[in-house]
């Protein structure tokens, strides 16, 4: 829609959250709740979009950039409110979406499939709502005699009777602006929070003859909101075992998907086995035929085909196929393993470029190195990178074979099928083919 302004709501501080983060800012699925509505958004192409910011305003507006147009909603008096905190920011676009910031399950495909139905009915005002079969506190869709959408009544001044109803609204609203700017000042507070709530269009629109339709959601999913840890909780599981279902039936394996942590974007290949207690998170992708976990953390890498990688942390790094990795292992940002890399228990690779074919056993650290292919490195080796103020970086050429309990003190290079002795301090560059032994190493 070329003449859509989007305004979300994220404004409220959420006082049954307890927390000194704006809800905006929680995560469910890995992902903060603005960005999946950001996300989601982006899909109806709209002419702007505009974020009411209020509690911790500051926090949201570091996160989400110069990406939307700010509007500040100094007191929070309610959705009703904010909205109008928007309105002085607004170019002229012929048509509003209000929506909050704390509908993570809301896709793109709803919004526009929601915004098609507007159009085509003619009506200035739709609403979007979903039958649920679970107990909600979410405001209930009134209507009339005909079936007619004629008012929400929100949970807490709702009758029993009408508690019952089982159409809630999701408060999300699709409205012509001048009706819009018609209403939205009339709007009043005689309610039991004395705010001023968004809702009241519905009944303010339809007393005046306006068609006001509904969009009811196939998926009562979408109605999930956040307005505690409880429902944080709640959301992120349902995320995550859409998630895994999805990759299950692209041909991944999931020992017991129950404990499978695997969140949005996470990309993994046919015949790959997940086991339980591994989390997998971020832009990552995983090849075909690996084997992950039990007891597996990785975060946005690029794993390739036929690799294991059991009981080991793993962050922004590219494993090559073959690797073979853990467990009790530490891959930290900015690694890249080339296809076949052995590294086993107790090892913690940082900043490193590891050579096909070469293998890091045990008890190691290798920190900003570069090691050729075909690499042995004896277990308790340390590459001492650190001078106290500057990060050097350590060189091992191929097929070198470095003893255990060897330091090598950075900068330095050791050349082709090098031998360091057991316990050599390595201090000085050591040429090609040659054996170095001591302390500090010397050629033998």
């Amino acid at each position: 829609m070329k003449d859509l302004a989007v305004i979300v709501l994220a404004a409220g501080r959420s006082k049954r959250m307890r927390t000194r983060i704006p809800k905006a800012l929680h995560k469910a699925g890995g992902i903060c709740l603005i960005d999946r509505v950001l996300k989601a958004v982006s899909a109806v192409s709209p002419a702007s979009v505009h974020v009411v910011v209020g509690y911790e305003k500051e926090q949201i507006m570091a996160h989400l950039g110069d990406s939307v147009v700010y509007s500040e909603q100094k007191e929070l008096l309610g959705t009703g409110h904010a909205a109008m905190q928007a309105l002085p920011g607004l170019r002229d676009e012929r048509t509003i979406m209000i929506i909050n910031c704390d509908m993570p399950m809301i896709t793109g495909g709803e919004l526009a499939d929601f915004c098609a139905e507007h159009e085509e009915s003619g009506a200035r005002m739709s609403l979007m709502s979903a039958v649920v079969p679970w107990e909600s506190d979410f405001g209930r869709i009134i209507r009339d005699s005909d079936g007619n959408v004629c008012g929400i009544r929100e949970f807490r001044d709702a009758s029993e009777e009408e508690r019952r109803i089982r159409e809630v609204n999701l408060a999300l609203y699709l409205i012509d602006r001048s009706l819009f700017e018609e209403l939205l000042p009339a709007i009043g507070s005689e309610n039991s929070q004395h705010e001023y709530y968004l809702t009241d269009l519905v009944a303010m629109a339809s007393s005046r003859g306006e068609r006001v339709i509904s969009h009811v959601c196939e998926d009562p999913d979408v109605s999930r909101g956040v307005n505690s840890r409880a429902d944080l909780a709640e959301i992120d599981a349902v995320i995550r075992r859409k998630t895994v279902n999805a990759l299950m039936e692209s041909g991944v394996t999931f020992i017991d998907p129950d404990t499978a942590y695997v969140y949005d974007g996470v990309k993994i290949g046919m015949d790959t086995v997940v086991h339980p207690f591994t989390f997998i998170s971020g832009d990552t992708v995983i090849g075909e035929n690996c084997v992950i976990g039990p007891d597996t953390s990785i975060t946005d890498c690029r794993v390739g085909d036929n690799c294991s990688i059991v009981r080991s942390v793993a962050v922004s790094s590219e494993i090559g196929n073959g690797a073979n990795i853990g467990p009790f292992s530490y891959i930290r940002p900015g690694n890249r393993l080339s296809e076949r890399v052995k590294v086993g228990d107790f090892v913690e690779l940082k900043n490193s470029c590891i050579g096909s074919g070469t293998k890091v056993p045990h008890l190691s650290y290798v920190g900003d190195a570069t090691l050729g292919s075909g690499v042995n490195i004896g277990a308790g080796t340390i590459t001492c990178n650190y001078d106290g103020k500057n990060k050097h970086r350590t060189f091992i050429d191929d097929g070198a074979r470095i003893g255990s309990n060897t330091n090598l003190v950075a900068p330095v290079s050791v050349g082709k099928n090098v031998v360091t002795g057991a316990g050599a301090v390595v201090t000085k560059d050591v040429p090609d083919n040659s054996t170095v032994v001591g302390v500090p190493a010397r050629v033998l």
